[in-house]
């Protein structure tokens, strides 16, 4: 996956005289603050070089993450096609390009972000989407501000890990209050990002929200630590990402997690792929999370027919089989 082609003239754009010894050393100590989840009172990005080395290293995976999961949301949730848009924590606008290339009729959306430096980024980025009217707030959303209105998809993306475990639940309570069709929340895709999104997760059942994505159910998750659930999206690198990076190939693989939930039933799969598939001539060896609420390895053998033809072409997060019966949950 490529960043939209004007975002990514955009970031090139703003890009341009920076130095790449300047973007790499910035881009480091960012990947070490991001891994360690430093919670340390300060802004990961702080100043105009640090938000720089963001969208030029970070920006092409995370973007890619949000998109993957919106083409799930998409997927499940056929006759949802959002207006509006609130999105927290909202960086350089990753989620708002992603949701506007996903749903092309968006038209406006608010935009709450507590960083200056890269609000201001995200605002200068943000004016290559002509048909959608941004509205860039300072806000933090520990505070969410109360002269918010509610809107038809809210987005949370890369933001659960830099807050408290004890500030998740009324975190999602107060964004779920403030959704009036579905809400997306995006992680890390690692073990803690994973725990991080069930804990929203039962927050937003509890709420009498309908799972929608990933997970073809409503019920506890089957997955037992320390293994986890997480999906990967395959991230094209330009040169300059590479070389930020200091990385040989042109791609990498970002890994994530997710849950989205709706006041309205989805369609959801029969089953969801959480590994890449093991494959062979005649054979094909998937570990699935089923509508039933189970999970677990299956194998399909050519002797199945169309259920082996569906398994080769399956890849890791694609759903299996047709719908199930409407999601699980209370209308809201």
């Amino acid at each position: 996956m490529e960043l939209p082609p004007r975002l990514k003239q955009a970031v090139d754009q703003m890009l341009e005289h920076h130095s790449l010894d300047e973007l790499s050393r910035a881009s480091a100590r960012l990947t070490s603050r991001y891994r360690s989840e430093l919670r340390d009172g300060q802004f990961h990005i702080n100043d105009a070089i640090s938000a720089k080395a963001y969208i030029a290293a970070r920006l092409p995976a995370t973007f890619a993450a949000v998109r993957a999961a919106l083409s799930m949301v998409e997927e499940a949730h056929a006759d949802f096609v959002p207006k509006t848009m609130l999105d927290f924590g909202a960086g350089p606008g990753t989620a708002l390009w992603a949701a506007s290339d996903c749903w092309p009729g968006l038209e406006r959306a608010v935009m709450v972000e507590a960083s200056p430096t890269i609000r201001a980024v995200g605002q200068s980025l943000s004016e290559g989407l002509a048909t959608v009217a941004c509205d860039w707030r300072a806000g933090d959303v520990l505070k969410t501000s109360a002269d918010l209105d509610p809107a038809d998809l809210v987005t949370l993306a890369y933001v659960l890990d830099e807050i408290e475990a004890r500030d998740i639940a009324p975190v999602v309570a107060r964004l779920w209050s403030l959704t009036l069709d579905t809400i997306v929340i995006v992680e890390p895709g690692t073990s803690a990002g994973w725990r991080r999104i069930l804990d929203a997760r039962r927050v937003l059942i509890e709420a009498g929200a309908h799972v929608v994505a990933p997970c073809p159910h409503a019920q506890d998750c089957p997955i037992v630590a320390p293994d986890w659930c997480h999906f990967a999206r395959r991230v094209a690198r330009s040169r300059l990402h590479r070389l930020v990076k200091q990385g040989e190939v042109p791609w990498e693989d970002e890994k994530y997690i997710f849950i989205a939930a709706s006041r309205k039933p989805a369609r959801t799969p029969a089953a969801r792929v959480l590994a890449p598939p093991k494959t062979s001539s005649g054979m094909a060896r998937l570990k699935l999370c089923r509508a039933d609420g189970s999970a677990g390895e299956v194998v399909i053998s050519r002797r199945d027919g169309d259920m082996f033809r569906e398994a080769r072409r399956a890849d890791w997060g694609d759903s299996l089989g047709g719908p199930t019966t409407e999601s699980q949950g209370d209308d809201a």
